[in-house]
């Protein structure tokens, strides 16, 4: 019943984040749900929540993120935790590829089975590691959504990212406020239901004259 809800829920709501999820990413989003489902009493990959709830806060969310990569893109996932908001990317964009950074050992085993229940295992490798501690990907997108110390870790995000690439980044005014005192030059799309919830584009560091910032819908 919990998957039925999810779906239903998923197709419902996903003209209202700009997505169109066919069958078969639908098949696959709801078999990722369902790997999550059954590991999170075990390793709290997200907080609790009802079946459409997920599909909404947590699945269409992420997928907001897809129609700023470009095709091919290299995506590193930093702190990727459940798999948001990586693996419904991967699902989505049959063309990407990614990399997947995981400080906890036992989240690193739940994101490799994750990736193989969804189908694009083969476009994904995961590292368990802090992202700090490991070399930089030759990425040209960094994603995070859900990392510990998000905002006070954002300058060592940047630094940490290849100079080319566009951060994607989840996040509120707190984030908002890191962005604009670091000047980096971004724009934000305020999520779908929310008020304070935006997906904040950071241009590559190599293309930035001056600080710019636009919070659009």
């Amino acid at each position: 019943m919990h998957t039925e809800q999810f779906a239903k829920a998923l197709k419902e709501h996903a003209p209202d984040y700009g997505v169109q999820p066919d069958a078969r990413v639908v098949e696959a989003l709801c078999d990722y749900y369902e790997i999550v489902r059954a590991w999170n009493a075990r390793l709290h990959l997200v907080a609790p929540c009802p079946a459409a709830e997920f599909a909404t806060r947590h699945v269409l969310e992420s997928l907001l993120a897809v129609k700023y990569l470009d095709e091919g893109a290299w995506v590193a996932d930093i702190g990727s935790g459940g798999g948001l908001p990586i693996i419904p990317c991967l699902i989505a964009r049959a063309d990407i590829r990614a990399t997947l950074i995981e400080a906890s050992p036992k989240k690193s085993v739940f994101l490799r089975e994750a990736l193989r229940a969804s189908g694009v295992r083969e476009r994904a490798e995961v590292l368990a590691a802090r992202f700090e501690q490991t070399p930089a990907p030759a990425a040209n997108f960094v994603t995070c959504r859900a990392l510990e110390r998000f905002t006070a870790s954002l300058s060592k995000i940047v630094a940490w990212a290849p100079a080319n690439s566009t951060l994607l980044l989840f996040g509120g005014p707190a984030l908002q406020s890191e962005i604009e005192k670091a000047q980096l030059s971004y724009t934000a799309q305020l999520i779908h239901n929310s008020e304070q919830r935006f997906i904040f584009i950071i241009s590559p560091r190599s293309q930035v004259s001056s600080p710019r910032s636009k919070t659009g819908s």
